[in-house]
C-alpha cells in the first residue's frame, strides 16, 4: 500500500464539469493502490424547505441522477481494480465533505473547482474554499478540463515555497509524491519585494543582490535534499506577485501538479481565503494540491527539516 494515500475521498457533484476530477481520482486510486470513497452531496437551493413534498420530489430526482453517474464511476473503478464505496448525502457540501473525510480518515480529498453553475468563482468562494480550509487532510482541486484532453499523469511537479514551516510540509509531501510517480520537481520561490523590504531601485540594489543570493542558497539546499532521494530536481527564483507567478511557472515547466502549503508568510498567510489561492486554483494549468500537514502511513524517514528560517542576506 502506498504511503501517499491508502484511502481517497472523491467529492463530486456528478456534473459534466466534475468528470476530470473523477478521472484524476481513479488514476490516483489505482496508482496508489488506495480505496476510493465516492461522495456526492445534494444541496437544496437557498430558502428551499427540503421537507416540502414538491421539494422532496426534486431532491429525489437529483439523487436518482447522481446515482446513475456514480454507478458509471464505480463500474470504471472496478474495471481498473479499484475498490469503491459510495455515499449520497444531503446538506451543505463543504461541511459534509470535511465531516466525511474525518469519519473515514481519508488521506486525500479530490474535487473539482467548477460545479454545475459553470461559475468558477462561485465554487471557489464557497465549496472548494470551505473544503480546503477545514479538511483534515490534503485536498487536490482539479479544473473541469485539461488542455487538449491530455491523459492524467504526474511526471512534473511544481512546489512553491515561501520558507515557512508549511512550505516544508508541502515539500515533504512532494518528496513522497515524486517518489511514488517517478516525477521530477521544480522548487519555486517568488520574491515579493515589499515583503522583503525592497523596492529594487538602485539604492537598494546591493540589498536585493544579497537577498537573492541567500534565497538561491536556501533553494539549492532544498534541491539537494530532493536529489539525495534520487529525485530529479531544480529550483527557480522569480520576482513578482505569487498569484500570477505560480501559474505562469507551472505553465512554463509544463507541470502536471502543483503542491503548496496552506499557511505561511505574506502572500500565503490567508491562502485558502485570499487572492493568491483563488488565482492559483483558478489559473494553474494543472491540478493543485494544498497541504496543511502530510498524512502518511507508517514507514519512511522524514526528508525535509521540521522548521525553516527565512534568510534575508
Amino acid at each position: 500500500m502506498s504511503r501517499l494515500a491508502a484511502r481517497i475521498l472523491l467529492a463530486t457533484d456528478c456534473s459534466r464539469e466534475a468528470a476530470r476530477a473523477q478521472e484524476v481520482a481513479l488514476f490516483l486510486a489505482k496508482a496508489c493502490r488506495a480505496e476510493l470513497d465516492i461522495l456526492t452531496v445534494l444541496e437544496a437551493p437557498p430558502g428551499m424547505d427540503p421537507e416540502y413534498q414538491v421539494n422532496q420530489v426534486y431532491l429525489e430526482q437529483l439523487e436518482k441522477e447522481a446515482g446513475k453517474v456514480v454507478d458509471r464511476v464505480v463500474g470504471e473503478a472496478g474495471g481498473r481494480g479499484v475498490q469503491t464505496k459510495v455515499r449520497i448525502l444531503r446538506g451543505i457540501p463543504a461541511q459534509q465533505v470535511n465531516e466525511t473525510a474525518r469519519e473515514l480518515k481519508s488521506d486525500l480529498i479530490v474535487m473539482g473547482t467548477r460545479g454545475r453553475t459553470g461559475l468558477a468563482h462561485v465554487l471557489l468562494g464557497s465549496t472548494a474554499e470551505g473544503v480546503v480550509r477545514g479538511a483534515p487532510c490534503p485536498v487536490l482541486t482539479v479544473r473541469s478540463v485539461a488542455p487538449g484532453n491530455q491523459p492524467v499523469q504526474v511526471t512534473r511537479i511544481l512546489v512553491p515555497v515561501d520558507f515557512s514551516d508549511c512550505s516544508l510540509e508541502a515539500m515533504e509531501y512532494t518528496v513522497q509524491a515524486a517518489g511514488e510517480f517517478a516525477a521530477s520537481v521544480t522548487i519555486l520561490h517568488v520574491i515579493e519585494p515589499a515583503s522583503y523590504g525592497l523596492d529594487f531601485t538602485l539604492s537598494h540594489a546591493g540589498d536585493a543582490k544579497r537577498t537573492a543570493a541567500a534565497l538561491e542558497r536556501r533553494l539549492g539546499e532544498f534541491t539537494a535534499l530532493f536529489k539525495g532521494q534520487g529525485i530529479a530536481a531544480q529550483h527557480q527564483l522569480q520576482s513578482g506577485p505569487p498569484a500570477t507567478g505560480i501559474p505562469e511557472v507551472a505553465q512554463a515547466v509544463e507541470a502536471d501538479l502543483v503542491i503548496m502549503g496552506t499557511h505561511g508568510r505574506r502572500g500565503f498567510s490567508h491562502l485558502v481565503s485570499g487572492s493568491v489561492a483563488e488565482a492559483v486554483l483558478r489559473n494553474a494549468p494543472c491540478p493543485v494540491l494544498t497541504v496543511k500537514s502530510p498524512k502518511f502511513g507508517g514507514g519512511g524517514a522524514r526528508v525535509m527539516p521540521e522548521t525553516a528560517g527565512r534568510e534575508k542576506g
